[in-house]
């Protein structure tokens, strides 16, 4: 228990520090990217990595497990064995640099081919100086966000490879490997090749940038949202996010098919733009869209030589045509939300902004777990234990600045991600089904809010949907006030680790809720006399013949939680969570491990008490494991 505490003390401290940020990334696995090549240069090496194998287990489990018909014949073979000139990156990484093999990762690939549009963010996740002639050794490496910290990545340069092709993604150019090599890192973060298969675009934006993803479904849109979205969209661009929109395709013969106005189906265009011009006097929103390929270019109304150019001043024209890179096109706002079908936004985070940003999101993180049988509560239709779900509470304190937005509201978002689901696939297991809930508490103390405040309120705000994603995100406009966050799964006793993040346009107070351990009614000794101990035990006798409704001699884990607050004793979640795993069995717990929890807990008090005398009410250990005691009236 305590080693658990003190490598977490460990690990705030390392992370106040500047640990798990760009600059200084974890390493991943704890390798060290240059001491392993100098390692190797030394000794005139070429690395191979024990952390990711060149093996079948690296492959995958299922479809790409050992002795199955993708994989078999398949070799593991360097660069520098498949061509005589390999290179890392030639002439600049662009996305005909990135074409999929025999795994359903086209989600990973379409975001690095966006990534590839913005240079500065993708020298962050591809480091540079790295290549097959100076100072080779065989080690290269990556960097990639993973829940609230950069991580690391370092892979040897090994590929796998049948009948002399590269099984997996490969460069046009047919001599360079930068994003072969970026997608065996990402495959040896998340656990093999396979764990890769099927995913969001989005998810890679994240992963690539430690942003919050958005996305709108623009068929769906209500002509009332209409106005909302372009203002949503332009300040998107103001902080520097990445936009993106594409076309639905029907069949699989839509692929990439150019539809009368040249726009083509199921690709993903880039949004770069907006403007409003003055025309015929009136005004006109206009959007600009960019085609990677940099060839097909819209021909409706707006495109290049169209004659609604003509009807505006001609300054304004001349800058708008003359800013454009090859590929870009304008059109109305209107027939951008009748000709594409959704757009994704990729907030990002202020360490991902360019030095010259002026205008940034406001950021805010918490980690936290759902466990079965302390804090694994489910959604709001289990009554009786969505209450135990982790609360976090948030002060909205600024309305929006929005001289053309009347309401008196703050805008925010909020993003629920769960951990390392991927690695799970090998063991039978995925995403959960996960939301979360948003009520009002104002003027309530910052205590967990028990299971009556939930039966007598309902949610002023949650997530659109529950669903089996790996992070659920919305965008919400709440008055200023002060609100508790309740992210949860679907179902109770599901068990997962969370991110929650909380983005605010203007400054906001967040914290996580805890429960105090030790209030007024908490006992006070400085050693257990024969006659405290038969008083104790029968106090904890009629407390446990309370909560033990069914007079089975047990209660359940939940139970507990209410029974120890009776006796005196509140938990915050971290050490609820400890105490279940202890003295529960299959989330049930017996008179003689709830009389032991109990007496554990007052000598752990009264052991840290008596080495820690002084004026202080408050004893903290950490800031996940807090002791409280109020003083006598």
């Amino acid at each position: 228990m305590f080693g658990g505490v003190s490598g977490r003390i460990q690990k705030d401290r390392q992370k106040a520090g500047g640990l798990g940020s760009v600059q200084q990334a974890v390493r991943y696995q704890n390798q060290d990217f240059q001491a392993l090549k100098e390692d190797c240069l030394q000794n005139g090496t070429l690395f191979e990595d024990p952390m990711f194998p060149a093996e079948p287990a690296s492959l995958g489990f299922k479809e790409l497990g050992p002795f199955t018909a993708k994989t078999r014949g398949v070799e593991w073979k360097r660069p520098t064995e498949l061509t005589q000139n390999p290179q890392f990156i030639v002439g600049g990484a662009t996305r005909t640099d990135i074409c999929q093999g025999a795994l359903g990762d086209c989600w990973l690939l379409a975001a690095i081919g966006s990534l590839t549009l913005n240079e500065r963010l993708l020298h962050r996740v591809v480091p540079q100086g790295q290549s097959f002639s100076h100072q080779y050794a065989g080690i290269f490496h990556f960097q990639f966000w993973q829940f609230g910290e950069w991580v690391n990545v370092v892979i040897d340069d090994r590929l796998p490879v049948k009948e002399g092709e590269l099984l997996f993604v490969h460069s046009a150019e047919g001599s360079e490997f930068w994003s072969a090599l970026l997608e065996k890192a990402y495959a040896k973060l998340n656990g093999s090749y396979e764990a890769l298969s099927g995913g969001s675009t989005t998810e890679g934006f994240e992963d690539f940038t430690g942003g919050v993803a958005e996305m709108y479904e623009l068929n769906e849109l209500k002509k009332a949202k209409e106005r909302d979205l372009y203002r949503i969209i332009s300040k998107a661009l103001e902080r520097g996010s990445l936009l993106g929109c594409s076309i639905d395709i029907t069949s699989a013969f839509d692929m990439e098919a150019v539809t009368f106005k040249k726009l083509v189906k199921g690709h993903a265009y880039s949004v770069t733009g907006l403007k409003q011009v003055e025309r015929r006097g009136r005004t006109e929103r206009l959007i600009r869209i960019r085609n990677p390929w940099g060839q097909v270019e819209w021909t409706g109304r707006w495109s290049d030589n169209c004659s609604e150019w003509s009807s505006i001043d001609a300054a304004e024209k001349d800058e708008m045509l003359c800013k454009m890179e090859d590929g870009e096109f304008w059109m109305s706002f209107s027939e951008f939300l009748h000709q594409f079908s959704r757009l994704e936004i990729c907030n990002l985070t202020p360490d991902a902004l360019s030095e010259d940003s002026t205008s940034f999101w406001n950021t805010t993180m918490f980690e936290g777990g759902w466990r079965r049988g302390s804090t694994a509560g489910g959604c709001r239709n289990h009554p009786n234990t969505f209450w135990i779900n982790p609360q976090y509470k948030i002060c909205l304190l600024e309305e929006d600045d929005d001289p053309d937005d009347d309401e008196a509201a703050c805008s925010f978002l909020v993003a629920l991600m769960q951990k390392d689901r991927r690695r799970y696939r090998r063991h039978g297991q995925d995403v959960h089904t996960i939301g979360f809930a948003i009520y009002e508490v104002r003027g309530c103390p910052s205590v967990h809010m028990k299971k009556d405040f939930f039966l007598r309120h309902s949610s002023c705000a949650r997530s659109e949907t529950f669903i089996n994603l790996r992070e659920v995100s919305n965008r919400l406009r709440l008055p200023p006030g002060e609100y508790l966050i309740v992210p949860s799964t679907f179902e109770p006793s599901k068990e997962a680790d969370f991110v929650l993040r909380v983005f605010t346009e203007k400054q906001s107070e967040t914290q996580g809720v805890f429960l105090w351990l030790f209030t007024d009614r908490d006992l006070q000794t400085d050693g257990f006399s024969m006659e405290s101990c038969r008083a104790m035990v029968s106090l904890m006798d009629g407390i446990f013949r309370e909560f033990d409704l069914d007079k089975s001699g047990c209660m359940s884990s939940y139970e507990m939680r209410l029974a120890l607050e009776n006796g005196g004793f509140k938990l915050n979640n971290k050490l609820y969570q400890m105490l279940v795993a202890r003295f529960a069995d299959n989330e049930i717990i017996d008179f003689d491990n709830f009389t032991c929890c109990l007496v554990k807990l007052e000598a752990m008090f009264s052991t840290y008490s008596t080495k820690h005398k002084s004026n202080f009410n408050q004893m903290l250990w950490n800031k996940h494991i807090c002791f409280i005691k109020k003083p006598i009236k």
